[in-house]
């Protein structure tokens, strides 16, 4: 990815424009491969995704992939946007000089509606007939040329999924790219109602798919037991029980590389430098600390290749929809399901995608209990503590470490049902609103789009693991090395530094649920990121060791050093965890209220506190 990509520097600029689940997504990844950037657009939180196509004929374009719209008539913030940048009023974004409608030719009669709109506003367009592979699959035929007649404008063929599929787009590109902010007279007579838009498009397919209302787009006999009342949701939970083995059982082999090159790392740091402040930095600092996280990205991809897997499949559309009676059920609005599941990535985009939930009490309450769900950040501590505490057999034929990292992924999911039940009875009550959504028909995912997730994801996390976690691991290294002990002092250094002060003072309000106070450090840049506690616990304990040499691995350390009870403890608290500073920020630009940020972390810290407690409790009760 080019993080300095900017539209302005190229010649022209395209916007891809369809509606959802039509496969425009995968189209971009198509046409700009790793030459796109990620962000959001000016003052709010919808994301904006731009990247470079290379045209046949040498050039260069700029490809907006805009967000997926069924109409041009807005009813979501998402869809606003569209329409802003379409026509040129989005502040600080540039009109596009030509419109790529993005249509799935499995679904014309849903498709052509936006194309028709998109056709009256005049502006130079090509419609990219998505999806053709599947259709003739099925039997439907569609007249290319009778098409691009009806709409007046040039039509071609694509295959997202197919590393050519995008040849004739481009060629088409190459041929007609218009001067730019060129416009054309609109061909069709302006459609101002949804009745003289069906009309229209009964016309136009009449004319180049006659055979397109009879062609089935979904399997029946397979969505009977998908969505199924019971079935379904044992299919789902089996699902959910093969990813997270899969967690545990595939990543050993990377991770045992990535430990032993940190190892090796730090013993030839070691080897070749003199004692001293920067041999501590990068040995107890960086290596400690930074290498202690980096060994979990693995695990953290596969748990997204699952994910991404079940998004191309089209399965993910249909387990909101499985679930909805479930939400409804605790007060919650069908549209939650997604912004929830978004949370199991990060809570921040889980927190951005509440705005398609109208309903503002609704919208509100996915707010609050998305925090809940187990963001991918957690992934490295249940990881390094389960690794640590739960032994590595088979229970009934299942890896117990894959079976107790399930039971904490259900434990936040429970707990988001019950703290949406209280708000929902107590503080903000709303009738139910049913989900509605559009179902895309099952699809083989796509290894190109695969791939293109697991590449964002790796550079995310490395740009995390470059910048913020580098950053705390350092600062934290600083205040665990400085003061320095007084001459004739006993113990470890970082017993006299300003972060083993800081330490035993928190340690006064951890105690009683079994933290020390080196627990009670990493807990502090813990806020900023949650996978950084992993990090510092490796600097702490780096820098707590009787003799200057970097730990070999930091699980076997805290599996002498800690007791069952504070590692269940620890784990308990993570479930519930008070949220880092970037989802407060994000729920505070949400609701434009400091309000809700703050009273997020009070709940999350007693709950977190209470759970903590019990656990504690119990386990030693339990004689652990």
């Amino acid at each position: 990815m080019n993080p300095n990509l900017s539209i302005s520097s190229l010649p022209r600029i395209v916007a891809l424009v369809g509606n959802p689940n039509c496969g425009k997504t995968a189209l971009f990844n198509l046409l700009t491969g790793a030459r796109q950037k990620v962000a959001n657009y000016a003052g709010v939180t919808v994301e904006r995704k731009v990247g470079a196509a290379r045209l046949p004929n040498g050039q260069s374009v700029a490809v907006v992939d805009l967000p997926g719209t069924y109409s041009l008539n807005p009813a979501s913030a998402d869809e606003e946007i569209t329409l802003q940048v379409i026509e040129g009023r989005r502040e600080g974004e540039e009109a596009p000089d030509l419109i790529v409608a993005v249509a799935d030719a499995t679904n014309l009669r849903m498709n052509l509606r936006l194309v028709l709109e998109l056709r009256q506003l005049g502006k130079p367009m090509i419609v990219a007939l998505n999806m053709t592979d599947v259709a003739r699959e099925r039997g439907l035929e569609i007249d290319v040329p009778a098409l691009a007649a009806a709409l007046g404008c040039p039509v071609v063929e694509t295959v997202a999924v197919r590393h050519d599929g995008h040849a004739a787009l481009l060629a088409e590109l190459a041929r007609d790219l218009p001067a730019r902010h060129a416009s054309s007279p609109p061909i069709h007579p302006m459609l101002n109602d949804t009745q003289a838009l069906q009309v229209e498009v009964r016309r136009v397919l009449a004319l180049a798919a006659p055979g397109a209302a009879a062609v089935k787009r979904f399997h029946p006999r397979l969505d009977a037991w998908v969505m199924h009342p019971v079935w379904g949701l044992v299919i789902l939970a089996a699902l959910l029980f093969v990813m997270f083995q899969a967690v545990f059982s595939w990543a050993n082999g990377p991770m045992d590389l990535i430990k032993d090159g940190m190892a090796a790392a730090g013993d030839w740091t070691l080897a070749h430098m003199a004692d001293g402040p920067l041999r501590s930095l990068l040995v107890d600092g960086v290596i400690a600390g930074v290498g202690g996280v980096l060994v979990f990205l693995p695990q953290i991809l596969i748990l997204f290749a699952f994910i991404l897997a079940l998004e191309d499949s089209g399965y993910l559309p249909r387990a909101a929809f499985l679930l909805d009676n479930v939400m409804g059920k605790v007060g919650l609005s069908g549209r939650a399901f997604i912004p929830l599941l978004s949370s199991f990535a990060c809570a921040v985009p889980g927190v951005m995608a509440t705005r398609s939930i109208a309903n503002w009490r609704d919208r509100l309450a996915t707010i609050m209990v998305a925090p809940l769900m187990t963001c991918s950040a957690r992934l490295p501590v249940y990881a390094l503590l389960i690794g640590a505490f739960v032994p590595d057999q088979s229970v009934g034929g299942f890896n117990l470490r894959g079976l107790t990292l399930f039971a904490l992924y259900a434990a936040g999911v429970l707990a988001a049902m019950a703290v949406a039940w209280v708000f929902k009875r107590i503080w903000m009550k709303s009738s139910y609103q049913p989900l509605m959504l559009e179902l895309p028909p099952y699809r083989v995912p796509s290894l190109r789009n695969l791939a293109l997730g697991l590449w964002e994801r790796t550079r995310i996390f490395l740009s995390r693991v470059g910048t913020i976690i580098f950053a705390l691991t350092v600062v934290l290294w600083f205040l665990s090395t400085w003061p320095g002990p007084p001459d004739g002092a006993s113990g470890a250094a970082i017993q006299y530094s300003l972060a083993g002060q800081l330490g035993r003072a928190l340690e006064v309000l951890f105690a009683p649920i079994g933290f020390n106070w080196q627990i009670s450090i990493a807990l502090v840049p813990g806020m900023a990121a949650r996978e950084v506690v992993v990090g510092a616990l490796g600097t702490v304990y780096s820098l707590s060791a009787a003799d200057d040499a970097v730990a070999d691995a930091l699980t076997p350390v805290l599996a002498q050093g800690w007791s069952l009870a504070t590692a269940y403890s620890l784990l308990a608290w993570f479930v519930f965890a008070p949220q880092c500073i970037s989802t407060l920020a994000a729920v505070k630009r949400e609701t434009n209220s400091w309000r809700y940020p703050l009273l997020m972390t009070v709940y999350l810290f007693a709950l977190a506190y209470g759970a903590a407690f019990l656990t504690y409790r119990a386990t030693l009760w339990l004689g652990g």
